[in-house]
């Protein structure tokens, strides 16, 4: 694939500060896509699809770990216009550090699938999936210890 190869995006972390995120670059430069991606979508290359089914898309992610913008475990870091959306007590889940995996990731690891399957994919996200995530990150935020982000880490690991 001719361009990068890695892909960096600003993303909203702890707090909502910016931070850029860098992952593998899975798609075709100057695509004109929205901010959510669809299993078999013709932006995704050969190889991006490989890596995406594996995740290993987010290994750069490992990166960001150690700058300390994100952790092991923790909700996705959502684009800045998604995370200015949380109100009330939705906007806890941002005094969380964004992790590379999490509760609402495992729940959605088939996402791309998913979304495949409905008329409208950017509706469905914003309407159904998008806000199951922010009650899962919720519920993270309150009910979140160090035994069960390893247990997080476990299924993440072994998934598929």
């Amino acid at each position: 694939m001719p361009g990068p190869v890695l892909f960096k995006q600003v993303r909203a972390g702890r707090k909502g500060r910016p931070f850029t995120i860098c992952k593998f670059r899975t798609m075709s430069l100057n695509h004109n896509g929205n901010t959510i991606s669809v299993k078999g979508e013709s932006r995704i290359t050969p190889l991006g699809a490989i890596l995406r089914k594996y995740k290993l898309d987010e290994l750069p992610e490992l990166w960001n770990v150690l700058k300390g913008d994100m952790s092991f475990v923790g909700p996705r870091p959502d684009m800045p216009e998604y995370a200015s959306r949380l109100t009330g007590e939705e906007r806890q889940i941002l005094e969380l550090r964004p992790g590379i995996t999490g509760p609402a990731t495992l729940e959605y690891a088939n996402e791309e699938e998913i979304l495949a399957s409905v008329p409208d994919p950017q509706k469905y996200n914003d309407e159904v999936i998008w806000p199951d995530k922010v009650r899962k990150n919720l519920q993270y935020y309150h009910n979140h210890s160090f035994a069960g982000d390893l247990k997080i880490i476990l299924k993440t690991l072994f998934w598929r």
